[in-house]
């Protein structure tokens, strides 16, 4: 099976005025890992379900919320109806990990290289490219997505081994209590 790790950036909040400048999907299964990223006209409907196709589960950060509501009033494609979606944000929420993805990344020490980008800066750049033709603006925007989702895949191993860890620590507290 293989699983999606989805991010897309816009040039602004407003599903209904705004747009999808890119959307990352990195794809992960038993035997390889696959980075794939539509922006600008490559964002189409065709393009993005040719992408997820093969896929059984899609990981978001406030996917729930963004993301996928953005993807459906932009494309017309309700990804929570086709896909098990696994939106990490509530379960970062379950272990008091609180605020954006970034500051979740950094409460657990995942690395980013495009350290202190954010979503305005993601905005900034597309419009440097779309109207400088900036290829460096269009490279920094791509890389800083790609992180998005690599970063996704991290997140969701550091939550499954942080759940393991609580889980071994109660176990071993009710065993304590059980002795005395």
């Amino acid at each position: 099976m293989t699983d999606a790790y989805l991010d897309i950036e816009t040039t602004g909040l407003s599903q209904f005025y705004d747009i999808i400048t890119v959307i990352g999907i990195y794809l992960c299964n038993d035997t390889e890992d696959k980075l794939i990223q539509l922006y600008g006209d490559q964002v189409t409907r065709d393009n993005l379900k040719e992408a997820l196709q093969g896929v059984h589960q899609i990981y978001t950060y406030n996917g729930k919320r963004f993301d996928l509501p953005f993807i459906d009033a932009f494309l017309g494609i309700n990804l929570e109806t086709e896909f098990e979606h696994h939106d990490l944000m509530y379960h970062c929420w379950e272990y008091n990990l609180k605020g954006g993805f970034k500051a979740v990344e950094r409460q657990l020490q995942i690395p980013r290289q495009t350290e202190g980008i954010c979503g305005f800066d993601a905005i900034r750049l597309w419009w440097k490219y779309q109207d400088s033709y900036d290829e460096d603006a269009l490279d920094l925007l791509l890389q800083y997505n790609k992180e998005d989702v690599v970063n996704l895949k991290a997140l969701r191993q550091k939550l499954a081994d942080y759940k393991c860890w609580i889980e071994d620590n109660r176990a071993d507290s009710f065993t304590d209590a059980e002795v005395l």
